[in-house]
């Protein structure tokens, strides 16, 4: 059973948020779930995170991490020849795409394979014009000098 979420409210009374909107109706669509390659998502810290994909089989030459916008896409695709006789498979290699929606100003700093798991480090980076900032209080001019701006505004 689905349950459908109506954001129509929320857009009434709030401002900017329809981009998070968009992704909770977005995610609440998803058809299937394919869990694999099996992966982890961490806080390392207050701006940095880490994503550990479990990928093993796979070389460094057979990965792919793509940061497109506010996507990262991470692929694999196997490109070895496979001409050996299986009893049984349990290694899967399969080709896969794995997309991960990033919030705003969230980079990849980095990207390692090691002992099959693939580790991309994530920073969120807030630009300096959209950090907090102290803003001077200036003193008022006084009361006589604004009715002479505005009288003289009201004869032009």
């Amino acid at each position: 059973m689905r349950t459908v979420l109506d954001f129509t409210p929320l857009y009434r009374s709030s401002v900017g948020f329809d981009r998070m909107l968009d992704l909770l109706d977005n995610a609440s669509r998803v058809a299937s779930v394919d869990n694999w390659p099996p992966y982890d998502i961490a806080k390392i810290g207050d701006a940095d995170y880490r994503i550990t994909m479990a990928v093993a089989g796979f070389a460094q030459d057979e990965l792919t991490v793509t940061q497109e916008g506010n996507n990262l896409l991470v692929g694999g695709a196997k490109t070895g020849d496979d001409s050996g006789e299986y009893l049984h498979r349990g290694i899967a290699g399969r080709t896969f795409q794995r997309r991960f929606e990033l919030a705003d100003h969230v980079k990849v700093v980095d990207a390692n394979l090691t002992n099959g798991l693939l580790t991309i480090d994530l920073k969120r980076e807030i630009p300096e014009e959209m950090k907090p900032r102290q803003i001077e209080i200036g003193q008022a001019s006084s009361p006589a000098q604004v009715s002479q701006i505005d009288q003289g505004q009201k004869a032009a």
